[in-house]
């Protein structure tokens, strides 16, 4: 076969376009030497689209604003933003259509609001951070100065990572503990949407959840009166533990809308481990009328020694899941969850239909309690003995009216994944 020149010009220009996709690598350490930077603000000013930036282990006194394409990869390198807005803001607001932005590898601390803030940008990933201590600015569970963009956050400064106005962005193996909140997903600048949050450790955040969707009122800059949306995300295989214990409290995940037209849709919680945080394991709240809070599924998690919800969303005792609803939302799903050590392992109060299905029930008072009128479908679950619900004492109960729950299991369900 004859080798066309042809050929081995497109052969050519396919290496020089995957040449320059890969970008240059910058460096930088404390001393500025070795044709290194010695700060992080000033490599990230003079990087090109798509290069590399890697840090050397070493303490950087630096907030870092980041509003080109590249990656930022620490080698034990610490952020250190005390008395800072910030560790590191993905800033797609003064950069429109900001995409393909990757931060790992640092430890992110002492930030007056979030350690790591991503705002209307896309394909952003956030992996390998301890992000520690940051939200310094909450002054007894209220956030001062609060920045005109997260009208929303007057609580929690944001939490340790703020995803918000993002799509299709990964954050994913980071420690997040000892701040306000968790990891938080909120629509204040953008729409939110087709996010994955995945094998996080989210521990000790004291005044909010440890991993939160909630629609929020829209700043200025959104140009718009009505709240933008968080749907399509997806939460899973993180653990969150001992959150929300503070003033306010919060759950190990969330689910919410906040205001009337806050919409909080189509969401997936799945096979994370949530315990001992100061609301439910998982929370999902809508206050006002107009609110969207439908078709989310929280599948396949270990839920355990929770507390109980609170306000007009309260539950009677500690709660795995609770499902509260001013208004009828459709189409929740709560399947395939392992949930023990709770008074209550699901609490529902929803004027429409909810499936609670294929679940393992351990819990001391009840596997379902209704609190509303609309029925429940609690068929084919476990409720912690072959004699079902109809043997008090024995089995998790059903409490409240319009349960259905015959036929139910009669040995738990296989609830791990077959190999």
């Amino acid at each position: 076969m004859r080798f066309r020149p042809y050929s081995l010009y497109l052969s050519l220009l396919a290496l020089s376009l995957v040449a320059s996709a890969s970008g240059a690598t910058l460096c930088v350490n404390p001393f500025g030497n070795q044709n290194c930077y010695a700060h992080i603000a000033d490599a990230v000013a003079a990087a090109a689209p798509a290069d590399v930036i890697r840090v050397s282990p070493g303490t950087y006194k630096e907030s870092i604003t980041i509003t080109k394409p590249l990656s930022l990869v620490g080698q034990s390198a610490t952020i250190e933003a005390k008395g800072l807005p910030r560790g590191i803001f993905v800033d797609g607001i003064d950069a429109a259509g900001l995409s393909n932005v990757h931060i790992s590898g640092f430890t992110i601390q002492n930030a007056q609001f979030e350690g790591v803030l991503v705002a209307n940008a896309s394909a952003v990933t956030v992996s390998s951070n301890t992000v520690l201590n940051n939200n310094k600015n909450v002054v007894d569970g209220s956030c001062t100065d609060l920045p005109p963009i997260e009208p929303g956050e007057a609580q929690d400064c944001g939490e340790g990572i703020h995803l918000m106005g993002a799509d299709h962005s990964i954050v994913t193996n980071n420690t997040v503990r000892g701040n306000a909140g968790g990891i938080l997903i909120s629509d204040d600048t953008a729409a939110t949407h087709d996010n994955l949050i995945s094998y996080n450790v989210v521990t000790d955040n004291p005044y909010a959840c440890g991993i939160t969707m909630a629609s929020h009122i829209p700043a200025a800059v959104s140009g718009s009166s009505v709240p933008l949306g968080v749907f399509h995300n997806t939460v899973f295989g993180n653990r969150s533990q001992r959150n929300g214990l503070a003033i306010g409290g919060g759950a190990g995940v969330g689910i919410f809308a906040s205001i009337p037209g806050a919409m909080s849709y189509g969401n997936v919680v799945a096979a994370n481990v949530v315990s001992e945080n100061g609301l439910p394991g998982v929370a999902m709240h809508a206050h006002a009328p107009g609110q969207k809070l439908n078709d989310n599924m929280i599948v396949g998690n270990t839920v355990r020694n929770n507390g109980p919800d609170t306000a007009d969303a309260a539950t009677p005792g500690t709660t795995g899941i609770n499902l509260y609803s001013l208004m009828p939302v459709t189409g929740n799903i709560i399947s395939g969850n392992n949930i023990t050590s709770q008074a209550n392992a699901v609490v529902v109060n929803n004027p429409a239909l909810v499936q609670v299905e294929f679940n393992s029930f351990q819990a001391r008072n009840s596997g379902v309690d209704n609190l509303g009128t609309a029925p429940v479908d609690a068929t084919n679950n476990w409720w912690g003995c072959f004699l079902g619900p109809m043997t008090p004492g024995a089995c998790a109960a059903v409490l409240g009216s319009n349960v259905q729950f015959d036929p139910w299991l009669t040995s738990p369900p296989p609830l791990q994944p077959l190999m």
